[in-house]
C-alpha cells in the first residue's frame, strides 16, 4: 500500500477516481498520511486522528478513532477512511463500503493493508485503462 511515505503507483486517472469519489466528504486520515499528503485535500473536510498534532485552520484534529468517527458521522453520512494501514485497520469494524483499486502488476512496498473481504459483496465493479479495475464492496 504504501513505499517510503507514497503510493508504490502513480496512476493519473486513480488519482482523478480517488478525488471524484472523495470530493464533498469527510476524509479520516492518520498523521503520517497527513505529512505525506502536505496540506488540506480540497473540496473535502480533512480530519487528523493524533494525540500531538496542531491542525492549520479548516482542518481537524482528534485524539483517538472514536472521536474521529463520531464527528465524521455528525458532518458526512458517508465519510472515507483514506490511511494510514495502521488507522484503516482499526477501522475496519467500523466500515460499511469498500473502494477498492487493483492495480496491475505486484508493486513492492514498505507498508501493507491486508484487506479481508470476508463479510463484504461486491456491488459494483468498472474496468480502467492502463490494467487498473475499480471495485465498489459492502456489508449486506
Amino acid at each position: 500500500m504504501g513505499r517510503g511515505g507514497r503510493l508504490p503507483w502513480d496512476y493519473p486517472e486513480d488519482r482523478e477516481h480517488f478525488r471524484r469519489t472523495t470530493s464533498g466528504h469527510v476524509v479520516l486520515m492518520g498523521r503520517r498520511t497527513w505529512e505525506e499528503v502536505g496540506a488540506p485535500l480540497p473540496e473535502r473536510t480533512n480530519i487528523v486522528v493524533s494525540r500531538s498534532f496542531t491542525p492549520p485552520p479548516g482542518v481537524h484534529a482528534v485524539p483517538d478513532l472514536e472521536s474521529a468517527l463520531r464527528l465524521a458521522f455528525e458532518l458526512d453520512p458517508e465519510p472515507f477512511v483514506i490511511g494510514g494501514a495502521v488507522l484503516l485497520e482499526a477501522a475496519m469494524p467500523h466500515v460499511r463500503r469498500v473502494h477498492l483499486t487493483r492495480v496491475p502488476g505486484a508493486p513492492a512496498g514498505d507498508t501493507h493493508f491486508d484487506f479481508d473481504s470476508d463479510g463484504f459483496e461486491q456491488t459494483s465493479e468498472r474496468q480502467g485503462s492502463q490494467g487498473l479495475v475499480y471495485f465498489v464492496l459492502e456489508r449486506p
